[in-house]
């Protein structure tokens, strides 16, 4: 019989856990202890929880932490890791360092229903959901995990699509009787689901990261499907009306195509629609995938777009590309042909 898994369940899980099997409530934040702040593999390690509790925890549940099954390495120092998740599907997960920071990028969802044609996990569709186990198991089991500082939600899947798991993994991650982490130091990135993105803001004080990459309708209906229903308007008029506080940081996503989106009349229109919202744009490269006609600009270009908004008045920088030569840049994630076997 499989066990039920208790890495990843919050401390009303741990509760409610503690109900189904008979032990006294206490037990709860014990087991909080063990699992979020003490790197345990098996619960017969959380040795101020009786032998008896022990015993009875054993028989239905287990720690539930699992390692990477594959690794490599860019030259430029980042790490991509291939998870085994949902019953023999895969997910990948980045590991970036830079100087005194170490960021861990993870996934959401294994493959992803948002269909953005410049993406890879897009073109090989979806598998499923992750559990906040499987999310935070990217975390927990990386080699580098005591020397992460940041994590971003930009590796496969879209996390609100996610939305219930995913904000069980940020309550594990952001609470005193968890991980105790600043939100801070975590970033979401969206391509903006109406539905689901004020229950984000709500729940969660973590910084947001809002794909764009256009913005004009039609454009952005080209390269992202999602426009059709959750329109960019609809998404900023949300943003506009939630009242964020010093501390949290709302970011637009921008991957540059060359002749496509880096043209004057673009830089206007994000001033534009962008106005009045206190924000930063990350410029990012467009990194070639398979079969794709879209061609990346060179370097000065993408610095006078970035200097042009600038001048408007939008903080805008590049994101550096990391982890080209294996795959693990933006937009270039996928375990296709892994989910195949």
């Amino acid at each position: 019989m499989t066990k039920e898994k208790l890495y990843g369940k919050t401390l009303n899980d741990l509760i409610a856990v503690t109900k189904r099997v008979g032990l006294p409530g206490f037990a709860a934040k014990q087991m909080a202890d063990w699992l979020y702040k003490k790197e345990i593999s098996t619960v017969d390690e959380m040795t101020n929880l009786s032998k008896k509790m022990r015993e009875i925890l054993s028989s239905d549940y287990e720690i539930g932490l699992s390692e990477p099954v594959r690794s490599s390495e860019s030259s430029d120092g980042t790490k991509k890791y291939l998870f085994m998740v949902l019953n023999n599907k895969f997910i990948e997960t980045a590991y970036i360092p830079d100087n005194d920071r170490a960021t861990i990028c993870v996934s959401s969802q294994s493959g992803c229903k948002m269909g953005c044609v410049f993406c890879m996990t897009g073109r090989q569709g979806f598998q499923g959901n992750l559990s906040s186990n499987e999310i935070l198991n990217q975390f927990r089991s990386l080699p580098e995990f005591r020397n992460l500082t940041n994590m971003v939600f930009m590796g496969m899947g879209e996390p609100l699509d996610n939305l219930n798991e995913v904000l069980k993994s940020l309550d594990i991650l952001t609470s005193d009787w968890g991980y105790g982490w600043s939100p801070t130091r975590i970033t979401v990135s969206t391509v903006g689901l109406v539905n689901t993105i004020g229950a984000f803001l709500e729940k969660s004080r973590c910084h947001l990261a809002i794909s764009l990459h256009s913005p004009f309708d039609e454009e952005r209906r080209e390269l992202m499907p999602v426009q059709r229903t959750n329109t960019i308007k609809e998404i900023l008029d949300i943003i506009r009306n939630f009242d964020f506080n010093s501390q949290r940081r709302v970011s637009f996503e921008y991957i540059l195509f060359e002749g496509l989106n880096d043209t004057p009349r673009h830089i206007r229109e994000l001033a534009r629609i962008l106005n009045g919202i206190k924000c930063r744009i990350n410029l990012i490269k467009f990194h070639q995938v398979p079969g794709s006609s879209f061609r990346s600009p060179d370097d000065k270009s993408v610095t006078e777009f970035k200097e042009a908004l600038n001048a408007k008045g939008i903080l805008t920088t590049i994101r550096a590309s990391r982890g080209v030569d294996i795959q693990a840049a933006c937009g270039l994630l996928s375990t296709l042909e892994q989910n195949k076997s």
